[in-house]
């Protein structure tokens, strides 16, 4: 009776840690892969790293409940992956792959001319942000496109958040500056 009452506790442990992880992939997976992106430039390897990221994730599924947040953790565990794999590969991200995030567009709602018109700044945007330097380029995706705080960057990076927010304010001018110039190139 004793053993058939620790293997039911056990049971429910187990379908607890599952239903979490399962939670966790529903919520984030669409997050850990935008950060995937846009340091690999590449689809595949972006569904490949976040794939890996959950693997780790259930390898270490006794330490769900020691996380504070769910969030940054997983964002660290893919920033991690992806750095290493670009660490091995030694290349820098596609720039001509920019074009492949214009389709994340809303699409409702918008003229034909309009959603092109919007897809062409979205691109020109994203273009600008692949020409800062990679510490500010990293800082300001963080920041603008998965809305980390500065102090959730600072976890994902490994820094201090007043550097954090140094490069923010070096990638924010540049990035002003680079839309200004090209702004008056039009």
């Amino acid at each position: 009776m004793e053993i058939s009452t620790s293997a039911d506790h056990e049971e429910t442990r187990r379908s607890a840690e599952d239903a979490a992880i399962s939670a966790l992939v529903d919520q984030y997976a669409a997050a850990l892969y935008r950060v995937a992106y846009s340091v690999l430039r590449n689809p595949s390897d972006a569904e490949d790293a976040v794939q890996e990221a959950f693997l780790r994730v259930l390898r270490h599924r006794h330490m769900l409940a020691e996380v504070r947040d769910h969030r940054v953790w997983l964002i660290r565990i893919v920033w991690n992956i992806v750095l290493d794999r670009k660490r091995r590969a030694k290349t820098r991200p596609e720039t001509d792959d920019v074009v492949e995030l214009t389709r994340v567009l809303p699409s409702t709602g918008l003229s034909q001319e309009a959603m092109a018109a919007a897809a062409e700044h979205h691109a020109h945007v994203l273009a600008c942000v692949e020409q800062l330097p990679a510490k500010e380029r990293e800082v300001l995706w963080l920041s603008a496109f998965e809305e980390l705080s500065s102090v959730e960057i600072a976890a994902v990076l490994g820094i201090t958040e007043s550097s954090v927010r140094s490069r923010l304010f070096r990638a924010r001018n540049l990035m002003a500056r680079l839309l200004d110039h090209e702004r008056n190139l039009r």
